[in-house]
């Protein structure tokens, strides 16, 4: 895949003509790398889009201003598919692509650059590398749009959880790619007791460390696309989901036995500060950690 130093910020410098700033989150997930940008410009606004070797999907997540962003193949050649909001332009390696835009004054896209090698290794037997071959100009697919926007709000997290959320996200999005406009199929297997037992010892056995989804489906033997719906299946929760209920859960227990303070928790259960911790905590007990802890007392 493209080094970071080869993206669109650093690749930019000075800004091109009538862009005012230009700021980058990045964030890499098994087989996906995912870059959010954040523009702000004045009038037109034309350049390279620097991911001609990788296999991209780029998406306009937000737009304000007059005119409109749209996807080129050519600098100078408008786009010919009919303008959609939060359209979503799929793009093999080998192809180049611009961004312009006229009278635009704030722009968020995201690209998400595939590594087809290690999707293939993840979807074990059923990846179709075909599907990512051919550009899809201007689609629009709010199955899929729903789950960039997802992970754009992922970006940027110190949760050790996000690396779970966005793989199983990661997941949806190419299985969707994959067969657009169709439901994803309903897994027939569920995991055995011990491959459960594993897992969960595993994740208690990290906490408070970042695991991806690739580490646990290796310790079960499966692909980590076949694991992740096993797992839900076995369990009722996403992996992602099933951590972060662990670490709540062992947040409760040094709040009532331990003279710990609140960030010293939220440290220990890997919690990325004290306003995430008390947020989630709430969101899973009713209360904040610090009324938990005065009602235990």
């Amino acid at each position: 895949m493209e080094s970071a130093a080869n993206n669109r910020v650093e690749r930019f410098a000075p800004l091109p003509e009538n862009v005012v700033s230009l700021e980058m989150r990045q964030h890499h997930w098994h087989g996906a790398r995912f870059d959010v940008h954040e523009q702000r410009s004045v009038g037109r606004v034309s350049y390279h889009l620097c991911y001609e070797n990788e296999t991209r999907l780029s998406a306009l997540l937000e737009e304000v201003g007059t005119g409109r962003a749209e996807p080129r193949l050519s600098a100078d050649k408008p786009c010919t598919v009919e303008y959609q909001p939060r359209h979503m332009t799929l793009v093999p390696a080998g192809m180049d692509l611009w961004g312009h835009s006229d009278d635009i004054h704030y722009m968020k896209d995201a690209t998400i650059a595939f590594d087809l090698d290690a999707l293939e290794q993840r979807f074990e037997g059923i990846f179709k590398r075909s599907a990512f071959l051919e550009p899809r100009i201007r689609m629009a697919d709010e199955r899929i749009a729903s789950i960039l926007q997802l992970l754009s709000d992922a970006v940027g997290s110190d949760d050790p959880s996000v690396q779970l959320y966005g793989d199983g996200l990661i997941a949806s999005l190419v299985a969707s790619l994959m067969s657009p406009h169709r439901p994803v199929a309903t897994p027939k297997g569920a995991l055995a007791q011990w491959q459960v037992r594993r897992i969960t010892s595993h994740l208690h056995d990290r906490l408070p460390e970042r695991v991806d989804l690739a580490e646990l489906a290796s310790l079960a033997g499966l692909s980590p696309a076949h694991f992740s719906r096993a797992f839900k299946l076995s369990t009722g929760l996403a992996p992602y989901q099933w951590q972060l209920d662990m670490r709540v859960r062992r947040a409760q227990e040094l709040l009532e036995t331990s003279k710990q303070t609140l960030d010293e928790v939220a440290d220990a259960c890997g919690f990325a500060d004290g306003s995430h911790f008390a947020r989630t905590f709430k969101r899973f007990s009713g209360c904040t950690p610090s009324e938990w802890r005065r009602r235990r007392l």
